[in-house]
């Protein structure tokens, strides 16, 4: 697609655009006497207009209604179960194969109990080098509970290069093969914003006998996925960046339809179990046959109301249309960028391999550069030793965003 360095452009793309209504759907924060040029989504996505008014329903519930608002109105005992519904196409996924509960790093552990379960001779735990620290903790915590160490195989760039090559994802999980008892790696990756191929590598490991994780923080509502059909062992993922649902909140997870109904090792909770017999409150667990067989508790209502509305948007859209507009809008950062006449950055991912989010190498005084750019009204994200994360959200992202930061970042160059 060929692209100008211009205003009459943007505004031009602006006015072809059909996702272009969305935008006023978010509250855009504000500098000055206008809008802040938002580009942080991959970070704290923004907040869709309707949930005040929806988290105002639900406190009038529970005024009106105490206990009793667990099964009038909106129907809290079965809340969890609609974002379910909302969630599984979002991530490729059967209904039955997705839960909303907890937090991503909690969900994490709770998998782990499930699906790494070593072995004397199959112990080892695949990681990206760079995947985001709360997974390296809970991975390695994992290997010392079980009474591991030095498990953990680390995968990095070749040196010079800024992210990792696929060939080389495979080639050491065929070569670590026979010792490998799980691959986790995180759907996008953080820092670089590259995308892994999770379907052949899902297909590679399986064929070496391991089982596949992935930590789609990074990936949900950002790229298409596939989950069941790519035969994904589990997932984990947060709500907050690109699926807007507030700081902190809850998360979700995905369990293979294979694995469902079956008698694996797992931490039992209240909500885990076959909820026919819920409130017979028995003493022996039962867990329901599908993912929600994994929860420990009952939902929190309040911290589920916005990813419910904001879901709604997502299931209006259809990911293929929002990755359709992500792609526009990287490509258009991307040639902006290449057109400053300067030496001091360069970025990556490439197209083929990037969802929503563009990292900035500043090679000196990066972090000037940011406070510059902060100062001007750019909401973005720094990452030592040398990383600008930029993320054009097309629910709210527009292109006239994308040429006001080319301007700032030409001007502070």
């Amino acid at each position: 697609m060929e692209f100008l360095p211009s205003e009459e452009y943007a505004k031009k793309m602006d006015n072809k655009d059909d996702l272009a209504e969305y935008r006023q759907r978010f509250h855009i924060p504000p500098h000055g006497d206008g809008e802040s040029i938002y580009l942080c989504g991959n970070s704290l996505g923004l907040q869709p207009r309707t949930v005040r008014e929806a988290m105002e329903r639900e406190l009038h519930s529970w005024e009106k209604n105490g206990v009793e608002g667990h099964f009038k109105d909106t129907r809290w005992v079965s809340y969890h179960e609609d974002l379910g519904k909302l969630m599984a196409p979002i991530v490729g996924a059967l209904e039955e194969e997705v839960v909303i509960m907890n937090t991503l790093t909690v969900n994490l552990h709770l998998m782990m109990v499930s699906f790494y379960r070593p072995t004397n001779t199959r112990y080892k735990i695949m990681i990206e080098g760079s995947a985001f620290p709360s997974d390296q903790y809970a991975m390695k915590s994992q290997l010392r509970f079980h009474g591991y160490e030095n498990a953990l195989i680390e995968l990095f760039p070749r040196e010079g290069e800024g992210y990792l090559r696929h060939e080389d994802i495979v080639e050491s999980i065929v070569k670590h093969g026979d010792s490998l008892a799980l691959v986790m790696l995180g759907g996008v990756n953080y820092y670089t914003g590259q995308v892994f191929d999770m379907e052949d590598i899902t297909r590679v490991a399986h064929r070496v006998g391991a089982v596949v994780g992935y930590d789609l923080a990074h990936a949900v509502g950002n790229i298409p996925l596939n989950l069941h059909e790519w035969e994904v062992d589990f997932a984990v993922w947060c709500t907050y960046k690109y699926l807007n649902s507030g700081p902190g909140a809850i998360a979700g997870a995905f369990v293979h339809q294979k694995h469902l109904g079956k008698d694996l090792q797992r931490f039992a909770g209240w909500w885990g179990h076959d909820k026919s017999r819920r409130f017979l409150m028995e003493p022996n667990f039962v867990p329901m046959k599908t993912a929600e067989a994994w929860q420990l508790s009952n939902a929190p209502i309040f911290s589920m109301t916005p990813i419910r509305e904001s879901l709604k948007i997502f299931n209006e859209v259809g990911m293929e249309r929002l990755r359709e507009k992500s792609v526009k809008l990287t490509g258009y950062l991307e040639f902006l960028l290449d057109s400053i006449d300067s030496d001091q950055i360069w970025i990556s991912p490439p197209s083929e391999i990037r969802g929503c989010q563009i990292s900035i190498h500043v090679r000196a005084d990066g972090k000037k550069l940011f406070d510059k750019l902060t100062e001007e009204g750019v909401i973005c994200d720094w990452r030592e030793p040398d990383v600008i994360r930029v993320a054009p959200v097309p629910l709210y992202n527009s292109f006239m965003d994308i040429y006001r930061f080319y301007r700032i970042m030409a001007k502070n160059l």
